[in-house]
């Protein structure tokens, strides 16, 4: 599978975001090929602020490894990851961060801040970013004029 075939199953989780009312943001995390997790945000399901589909997948991904250092794994997030998740990224050694489109406002992989490739960090993460852009911009456009709507 390539880059554009796991980005479409974080898409896949991203539209369940939605349809549970969650804001539609999608993450996979893999590892040799393999899909290691799948979330998507559930912040409004648990109450639990930390529920971003990001964080979600890396504590997923950790149990299936058995340990919190996820060497050799790429993250694929339909939108670029806030701060706490960029800063988990870099926590958890993630190699790569794939990532559909740029958050303007919050993004801190390049867009915003850049914490996955900080200089003075101690692990920094290859970036790739606009995979499956369209899809995941449409996706979270309607939602939010679908909220905006909403008497």
């Amino acid at each position: 599978m390539k880059d554009r075939d796991f980005m479409r199953l974080a898409l896949e989780e991203a539209r369940l975001a939605a349809e549970e009312g969650e804001v539609p943001v999608g993450a996979v995390l893999v590892k040799d090929g393999e899909v290691l997790a799948r979330a998507h945000n559930r912040r409004e399901a648990t109450g639990n602020p930390l529920d971003h589909a990001e964080m979600l997948a890396l504590v997923e991904g950790a149990r299936r490894l058995g340990g919190w250092r996820l060497e050799g794994t790429t993250m694929y997030v339909t939108l670029e990851p806030c701060p706490m998740c960029a800063g988990a990224l870099v926590q958890a050694r993630v190699a790569r961060l794939v990532f559909g489109v740029r958050d303007l406002k919050l993004g801190a992989a390049g867009s915003r801040y850049n914490l996955v490739s900080d200089e003075t960090i101690h692990h920094r993460l290859e970036v790739v970013e606009g995979i499956l852009e369209e899809e995941c911009l449409s996706l979270l456009k309607g939602f939010f004029e679908g909220r905006r709507a909403r008497p």
